[in-house]
C-alpha cells in the first residue's frame, strides 16, 4: 500500500499517528539488511531504475516550459508582425515527442522498479518467515506457556505483513523522494535562485505549524486507538459469549457499556479527524503564500526579461513538487520506524532459547536410530508389521513380537526429581517412583498437586532441576526429544483437532495409516458409530473451530488417534472427562486391550477411571503421599480414601451397577 491520505501511512494523518519505535534501530536495520544480500544485483537494478525514472520525471516540467516559451514567442512575433516570425510547430512537435518519450520511459522504469522490488521483498520476507516457522518448532513448551498465543500470531502475521509492505513500497518511495527533492532543488536553482529562496523560506513555517499541531494531536490519536481496541474487544466478547449474556440477562448492561465506550471513541475520533482536517488547509495556505511569491517575483523578472514565461510555469510545477518529497519522507520515516519495531519483535522470537542445539540433536540421532517410518517402532521393541487391526467386532488388537514381550520395554523410573516453574517456588521436591513395563499407573490428587507437571517432565516439555528420569534404564536426556516423544501416545483433556476431514484427523496419529486401520481405530474408540451417521462420514470436514462436533465426539476422535499411534507408553490426561459414564465404561474396556503390555500413565480427577490401575500415585504439593492399588489405599483410610469418598460415597451403589453393564 502506498503512503497517502486516508490509509494511515501518509499525509497529515500518517505524520501525526503515534508510531511504535524500535529499541535498537541500528542493530535491527543491519540485521534486516542481511536478508537482502542474496539479491544485491536485483537491488542495484532497482536503484538504477529509480534514479533514471525519477530523473526523467524531473526533466519533464523544464521541457514543458520550453514548449510554452517557444509557443509564446512565436505567437508574440506573429502579433507584432515580425518578418519570418510565427510558431515553429516542428520544434514544438520534437519537444512534445521528447516529453512523451520521457513520460513513457519514466513509467516503464517505475514498473520495472516495482516488479523487481516486489519479488525481492517477498522472497526476503519468505526466507525470514521460514526461519521463524522452523524456530517455532524448536522452541520449548515453556515459551508457549509464558507467551499469549495472540501475541505469537501477531508477530507471525501482522508484523510480517508490516515488514513486507514496507520493504516492497516504502524503501523505493524513500529513494525516489530523496532523488526528487535533490533534483527539483537543482532545477529550481538553475531557473532562478531568487525564486528558489522564496520557496525555501516558507519551509520552516510548514515545519513549525506541523510540529505544533502534531504535539497537540498525539494524545488524541493514542486515545482513539485505545478506544477502538476497547470497542472491538467488547463487541467480540459480547458476540462470542452471546449465550452467556442472554442466560444471565446481561443485555442491558452490555448495551450501556457499549454506549459508554462508543461515546469515548466518538470523542477521540472526532478530535483526531478535526486535527487531520485542519492541517491540510493550513499547509495549502502556506503553499499558496509560496505560490504568490513565486508569481510576483517571476512576473517582475519576466518584465525585466531576466526570465522566460515558460521558466515561470516550469518553476511553479517544481515548487509544487518541492514539498511533496518532504511530506513523503516524514510519513515514510514513521512507517520505517514501525517496520523496524516489527522486525525487532520477529528477531526477538528468533533469538529465543531453543530446546536443544541442532548439532547436538544430530549426534543423538546417530546414537539412537529410529526405524525408517519415523515412528520409533524398533527403538521401542515393536515392528511396524506387528500392528494388526480387526474392525469387524470393534476390537483393536496391537500385537507385539516375542522379542518385544521379553524385552520388557516401557520401564519408567523417577529418581529424586525436583522441579519448579519459578525460582523460589518449588513444585516437585525429591520425587521418586517406578513404573514397570505393562503397568497402568494412575496419578491422582487435587488441582496444582503436580500431576500434569510429572508428564511434562517425562516428555521433556520441561527439564527437571535435579534428579534423573530413566526410560528402560537410559536417562531420557540422552535421547533426542523427537525420538523420545515417538515412544509416547497422548490423549489430553483439551482436545486438539485441525481443519480437515475426520479421516485426516484420526490418521494424524500414525504416518501412512491405511483406511482400514483408521476405521478399526475409530471402532475401537467407539467413534465409528457416530462418524457413519454424519452426512459425509469419514470425509466430513471439521470447521475452523470444530464446532460441528460435540465435545464428547471430539474427545472420541483424539482417543481413536491414540489407538492408531500404537505407542510404547500411553499418557491419558483426563481422557474421558468429556464423555458420558456409559461411553466411558466402553472406552475403558477398549483401552484395556490397547494398554495390555504397555506402560500407561493415567491422570484423573474422576477416580472411577483408575480403580483398576496396577498402582495409584496420590500426589499433593508435588510429592507422592500415597501409592498402591485401589483397595489397599481405601483400607489405609488416608488421603486417597478421603478423595474417593468425597466423590463416590453417595453414588457407589449406582456406579457399581453401571460398571457391570
Amino acid at each position: 500500500m502506498r503512503p497517502g491520505p486516508g490509509n494511515g501511512f501518509g499525509g497529515p494523518a500518517g505524520m501525526l499517528m503515534p508510531v511504535q519505535k524500535p529499541k535498537n534501530m541500528k542493530g535491527t536495520l543491519s540485521r534486516l539488511i542481511r536478508y537482502f544480500r542474496p539479491y544485491t544485483l536485483r537491488l542495484l537494478l532497482v536503484v538504477l531504475a529509480t534514479l533514471f525514472g525519477t530523473a526523467f520525471s524531473i526533466l519533464s516540467p523544464k521541457i514543458m516550459g520550453n514548449v510554452t516559451t517557444d509557443l509564446f514567442a512565436g505567437v508574440s512575433q506573429k502579433f507584432r508582425g515580425v518578418s519570418g516570425g510565427g510558431v515553429d510547430f516542428l520544434l514544438i512537435a520534437r519537444l512534445l515527442l521528447l516529453l512523451g518519450g520521457l513520460y513513457i520511459f519514466s513509467s516503464l522504469l517505475s514498473y520495472i522498479q516495482q516488479y523487481i522490488m516486489a519479488g525481492v521483498a517477498q522472497k526476503a520476507v519468505s526466507d525470514l518467515r521460514s526461519q521463524v516457522n522452523e524456530k517455532l518448532s524448536r522452541l520449548p513448551i515453556s515459551y508457549f506457556d509464558t507467551h499469549p498465543h495472540g501475541e505469537i500470531l501477531s508477530r507471525f502475521i501482522n508484523d510480517f505483513d508490516n515488514i513486507s509492505s514496507t520493504l516492497q513500497q516504502s524503501l523505493t518511495q524513500a529513494l525516489s523522494a530523496v532523488v526528487t527533492f535533490i533534483g527539483v532543488f537543482v532545477m529550481m536553482l538553475s531557473i532562478s535562485p531568487l525564486m528558489t529562496l522564496a520557496v525555501v523560506l516558507t519551509l520552516p513555517l510548514s515545519f513549525v505549524v506541523t510540529k505544533a499541531i502534531a504535539k497537540r494531536s498525539q494524545n488524541q490519536f493514542k486515545l482513539r486507538q485505545h478506544s477502538l481496541g476497547a470497542l472491538n474487544g467488547h463487541i467480540e466478547e459480547m458476540f462470542t459469549g452471546h449465550q452467556v449474556v442472554k442466560a444471565f440477562g446481561y443485555e442491558t448492561t452490555a448495551k450501556e457499556k457499549l454506549a459508554t465506550i462508543n461515546e469515548a471513541y466518538y470523542e477521540a475520533a472526532w478530535k483526531a479527524q478535526f486535527v487531520t482536517g485542519i492541517i491540510m488547509p493550513i499547509m495549502n495556505f502556506i503553499g499558496n503564500l509560496s505560490y504568490v511569491l513565486v508569481c510576483v517575483i517571476g512576473g517582475i523578472l519576466v518584465t525585466y526579461k531576466r526570465l522566460q514565461i515558460g521558466d515561470i510555469l516550469a518553476f511553479i510545477q517544481y515548487s509544487r513538487q518541492f514539498s511533496q518529497p518532504i511530506n513523503q519522507l516524514s510519513s515514510i520515516s514513521n512507517v520505517i520506524q514501525s517496520t523496524l519495531a516489527s522486525s525487532e519483535r520477529v528477531f526477538e522470537m528468533l533469538d529465543e532459547q531453543e530446546e536443544e542445539d541442532p548439532r547436538e540433536q544430530i549426534a543423538k540421532d546417530a546414537a539412537h536410530p529410529c526405524d525408517d517410518d519415523g515412528q520409533g517402532h524398533e527403538a521401542s521393541g515393536r515392528s511396524a508389521e506387528a500392528v494388526r487391526f480387526e474392525g469387524t467386532d470393534q476390537v483393536f488388537v496391537a500385537e507385539r513380537s516375542a522379542e518385544s514381550v521379553t524385552a520388557k520395554r516401557g520401564r519408567v523410573v523417577f529418581e529424586n526429581v525436583s522441579f519448579r516453574y519459578k525460582v523460589g517456588e518449588p513444585l516437585i521436591e525429591n520425587l521418586s517412583l517406578r513404573a514397570e513395563p505393562g503397568q497402568k499407573i494412575a496419578i491422582v490428587g487435587p488441582t496444582g498437586a503436580g500431576k500434569t507437571t510429572l508428564i511434562n517432565l517425562l516428555l521433556r516439555f520441561y527439564e527437571q532441576d535435579a534428579g534423573t528420569i530413566l526410560l528402560d534404564g537410559v536417562d531420557i536426556k540422552t535421547f533426542p526429544r523427537a525420538a523420545l516423544r515417538q515412544k509416547f501416545g497422548m490423549v489430553l483433556q483439551d482436545t486438539w483437532l485441525f481443519h480437515g476431514t475426520i479421516f485426516e484427523n484420526i490418521a494424524y496419529g500414525r504416518k501412512g495409516a491405511t483406511e482400514a486401520e483408521v476405521i478399526a481405530a475409530a471402532k475401537a474408540s467407539y467413534a465409528d458409530s457416530f462418524i457413519r451417521k454424519l452426512p459425509d462420514g469419514y470425509a466430513t470436514h471439521l470447521n475452523e473451530e470444530t464446532s460441528n462436533l460435540s465435545q464428547g465426539q471430539k474427545q472420541l476422535l483424539t482417543i481413536a488417534r491414540a489407538f492408531l499411534a500404537n505407542p510404547t507408553i500411553l499418557i491419558l490426561d483426563e481422557a474421558t472427562s468429556s464423555v458420558d459414564t456409559r461411553t466411558e465404561i466402553h472406552i475403558q474396556h477398549a483401552m484395556k486391550r490397547l494398554m495390555d503390555g504397555r506402560t500407561s500413565f493415567v491422570i484423573a480427577h474422576r477416580l472411577s477411571t483408575v480403580r483398576d490401575a496396577d498402582c495409584i500415585l496420590v500426589m499433593n504439593h508435588g510429592r507422592v503421599v500415597e501409592q498402591g492399588a485401589h483397595d489397599a489405599l481405601i483400607e489405609q483410610d488416608g488421603f486417597y480414601a478421603e478423595l474417593y469418598k468425597s466423590q463416590f460415597a453417595s453414588a457407589l451403589p449406582e456406579f457399581a451397577a453401571l460398571e457391570k453393564v
